[in-house]
């Protein structure tokens, strides 16, 4: 049996990895500025992750979601404290895509419409209801036209205030930052006034933190800028460091119903105790506040190289937007530099990397770019 093709490959073999490096089964180490899609949150292969995960896979692997399971009550109440969301309640799953189904599922239980609200260039998965509301017509199968989704600009407040006054809209879904999108970030004052709006027109507003959650930001959410409190958000990617994991935080008002919900790998034994790990390194290592400080180094060091057209983010969510595509450069930093990036749409590269990244590491990315853009 064949793999079924469906990604464009880099020429490397990872055979092992530790903190911000990659090593290939040549032993060539490289810097890895992309994460794994900002998965990797703490650093490859952190000691007290992988002692966490065996000890506990020593005990019990998995069993369903019909038994108690104490982890899932410890996960709960330490990522209430670290995010400051402490009254919301959490539902686990397996994945982002899964945790935004299920985020506007319970915005339709809720209000009883069905209509949504979201953003051009915006990206929330590959399933059903959340590649609806992804603006890309080329991953839509015609399975997924069905939705009833409205696509506004972003930041154009007045917009969104016209759809929501026609009273049938069950959500309004935003990532923190997009992503896939460009590193796109909502203004301040928008998130404010769409959180208001929502409130007003009984819809539900939904902050997808997939990408831009857990710290990235230089915040636990990247909504906390805006300082708002969605109805719901969505996470996965950065929540257990490599290890299959999403959660939904459901603010008080939106009431559960046995069978309302479920999954069945989901918030088992081993992803609890990855995701508690992930939640004490971070703790432990102040990875939000190293972030912050990292994330604003890079922005300020590469807004002074020329040959980039616009550099954009925050904390360790950063894209550099070029006036041509960057396909060549991405290569070059990997094959000539041992450097992954990331890229977003055709122009731009995108950098995702561990919230362990240190200054002397960022150093090695900044001269390596100055070099390749050197007149």
């Amino acid at each position: 049996m064949e793999l079924f093709d469906v990604y464009p490959l880099l020429d490397v073999i990872p055979v092992s990895a530790n903190g911000c490096y990659i090593t290939d089964d040549r032993g060539v180490e490289y810097l890895d500025l992309y994460g794994g899609h900002a998965v990797i949150s703490i650093g490859h292969s952190h000691p007290h992750y992988i002692r966490r995960i065996k000890e506990q896979l020593d005990r019990i692997g998995f069993y369903s979601n019909s038994v108690i399971n104490p982890l899932q009550k410890e996960l709960a109440k330490k990522l209430g404290e670290t995010s400051g969301l402490e009254d919301y309640r959490l539902f686990l799953c397996n994945s982002g895509a899964e945790a935004n189904e299920n985020a506007l599922k319970l915005a339709s239980f809720a209000t009883g419409k069905r209509r949504v609200v979201a953003f051009s260039k915006a990206f929330h998965g590959r399933t059903s209801a959340a590649l609806g509301v992804t603006d890309n017509d080329n991953i839509r199968a015609a399975l997924n036209r069905g939705q009833d989704v409205t696509f506004l600009p972003l930041n154009d407040i007045v917009a969104v205030e016209k759809e929501l006054q026609k009273g049938d809209v069950c959500a309004v879904i935003v990532e923190g930052i997009q992503g896939i999108g460009g590193i796109r970030i909502p203004e301040i004052s928008f998130l404010q006034n769409l959180q208001t709006l929502c409130e007003k027109a009984g819809c539900k507003l939904i902050l997808d933190e997939i990408q831009s959650g857990y710290g990235r930001s230089g915040k636990f959410f990247a909504f906390q800028e805006a300082n708002i409190e969605p109805d719901i958000v969505t996470v996965a990617k950065g929540m257990a460091n490599g290890f299959p994991m999403g959660g939904v935080l459901i603010k008080p008002g939106i009431e559960a119903r046995h069978g309302m919900l479920g999954t069945t790998f989901g918030g088992n034994y081993l992803a609890c105790a990855a995701g508690l790990a992930v939640l004490e390194v971070i703790e432990s290592e102040d990875l939000i506040i190293n972030a912050d400080v990292i994330g604003k180094f890079l922005l300020s060091e590469l807004r002074k190289i020329s040959g980039i057209k616009e550099v954009r983010g925050r904390g360790l969510m950063i894209g550099l937007e070029f006036d041509s595509p960057v396909n060549e450069l991405r290569k070059t930093l990997l094959k000539d530099e041992y450097i992954f990036t990331g890229v977003s749409s055709t122009n731009i590269i995108r950098l995702l990397p561990p919230l362990s990244l240190t200054q002397k590491e960022a150093n090695v990315f900044i001269k390596a770019l100055r070099r390749l853009l050197a007149p």
